[in-house]
């Protein structure tokens, strides 16, 4: 039957999109506060009508991808000696300041900038509880960040870092591999454990990936050697007919 192969093509396209977010999270191993994404099937059932004759049937179940959401559980930290290296050991964002807007990010690998700007590697600036640019005087060499993001150096306090939260995580909108857009609100974390001189990496564990890259390998082998055993089915019962009316 025709539906055999169409069930077993949403099989294998869903399976195709398994082994995409598998390899990226396998990409960004390395990649310091990126979240691992994971996939969501469900079925979709295709009711069928008059099925009373001949008996059987009822429903035609393809498997449809609902939905791809992201792991976001803590990495482990690594200690760096920057001091400007931060890193978040419970919930909450920093917000950098993009071309396109604010953006969330859990990738504490920051710097400074000629002009005293605390910013990311692209160039992004880190902001503070104001949404202003956390930014040191020329005279600010020793820096100290606590845990709750106050910042300060030998010259007195100088601001505090803004962690936020987001009254939704699963409706971030990633951008890159650590960089999310909030579309709803947020709401400031008042106890974030930063740690300063440490970054927080990915919390991908490969070995597990691997295994979940393997299994799905497998049954996409599977589903692929089925739609082809269902093809060669189908033209041999075409080419029997083609005989007999030949």
């Amino acid at each position: 039957m025709e539906s055999i192969a169409n069930i077993a093509t949403s099989r294998l396209v869903a399976q195709q999109r398994a082994l995409d977010v598998i390899a990226d999270n396998i990409a960004n191993a390395g990649t310091p506060g990126y979240k691992a994404e994971r996939v969501l099937f469900s079925d979709w059932l295709s009711r069928q009508s008059g099925t009373s004759t001949p008996r059987g049937g009822g429903a035609i179940a393809y498997t449809q991808d609902r939905a791809t959401w992201r792991d976001f559980s803590a990495g482990a930290l690594t200690h760096t000696g920057n001091p400007f290296d931060l890193a978040l050991t419970s919930e909450g964002y920093f917000t950098v300041s993009t071309p396109r807007g604010p953006r969330l990010t859990r990738d504490g690998r920051f710097g400074l900038m000629p002009d005293g700007t605390i910013a990311d590697g692209a160039g992004n600036a880190l902001l503070d509880t104001n949404g202003k640019p956390v930014q040191l005087a020329p005279t600010d060499t020793s820096i100290e960040i606590t845990s709750d993001g106050a910042l300060s150096s030998e010259n007195g306090e100088l601001g505090k870092i803004g962690i936020v939260r987001p009254a939704d995580p699963m409706q971030l909108q990633a951008e890159g591999a650590t960089m999310f857009l909030s579309s709803g609100p947020t709401t400031a974390v008042t106890a974030p454990g930063l740690v300063q001189g440490a970054v927080e990496e990915s919390n991908v564990q490969p070995i597990q990936e691997v295994a979940r890259m393997m299994n799905d390998l497998r049954q996409f082998q599977f589903v692929s050697e089925l739609v082809e055993t269902e093809g060669q089915r189908q033209q041999s019962a075409i080419d029997k007919l083609t005989q007999s009316h030949g």
